[in-house]
């Protein structure tokens, strides 16, 4: 098992850095849409990946056979089922964080009398600069597991972490994942998820300040808390509000 899914790890220190040279790296951005079922991060993930332009990455795609037949069959997953995936997760956002993105594939021409369509060979396509962000959606019911997460940015000083945690009563997602078709995660695993559940507090939530030290550097959390008890649509914009103001 890693040790760094172990030691809790403090939360990193978001925003942009000053920038002193043009030659230093664009500040890029892992956004962390989290949870428990039912939650909607889905739709958040979906929508920040419409406004924003960045790409989105499904966790629930990295889990093994064996992890999803757990939960299909309403089994919680241990720690140990969950290490490979969050470390999965983890390494999937740096990746695309790092890899350039493709060019649309066609190109329209037109003229006063036609308008014409190619599409370029995947072979001789160019290719865009890589993104200035990645949204992950990933449950992280535990500061340990977010702690996984964070590691990102240790060593990628040019990457900051984000979570946004969705935040919503079990019963109202009790409802929610009931009225869900031919999904996986059945109902009585919410209550499963709350009672694992760490809500992030104290040191690690960003409060919508910066704290002044005597060095002047503004340090706050990295974990932006949404109300997500309320429609689909308002949760959606309060998240990009959240987000927006942290960009």
């Amino acid at each position: 098992m890693s040790t760094e899914a172990i030691t809790h790890q403090p939360p990193t220190t978001n925003g942009t850095p000053h920038q002193t040279s043009s030659s230093q790296p664009q500040q890029k951005h892992i956004w962390v849409i989290t949870g428990p079922a039912g939650c909607g991060k889905t739709s958040v993930a979906e929508y920040l990946h419409q406004q924003l332009q960045i790409p989105y990455l499904e966790g629930d795609t990295f889990h093994t056979p064996e992890n999803v037949q757990k939960m299909s069959q309403g089994q919680p997953l241990t720690d140990a089922d969950r290490w490979d995936w969050l470390i999965l997760c983890r390494e999937q956002c740096l990746s695309t964080l790092h890899s350039p993105t493709p060019a649309p594939t066609a190109s329209t021409t037109s003229t006063t009398t036609s308008t014409t369509s190619t599409t370029t060979p995947s072979s001789r396509r160019p290719s865009q600069a890589p993104p200035s962000g990645v949204i992950l959606t990933c449950s992280a019911l535990k500061r340990k597991y977010r702690d996984v997460l964070r590691v990102a940015a240790y060593h990628n000083p040019s990457v900051s972490i984000h979570f946004v945690f969705l935040s919503a009563s079990e019963a109202v997602l009790m409802d929610r994942v009931r009225a869900r078709q031919n999904h996986y995660m059945k109902d009585y695993m919410v209550h499963s998820q709350f009672q694992s559940l760490e809500a992030p507090q104290g040191d690690e939530l960003d409060e919508g300040g910066v704290v002044r030290g005597e060095g002047g550097e503004g340090r706050r959390g990295d974990v932006l808390s949404v109300d997500a008890g309320g429609q689909a649509e308002e949760v959606r914009r309060w998240a990009l509000g959240a987000v927006k103001g942290v960009l």
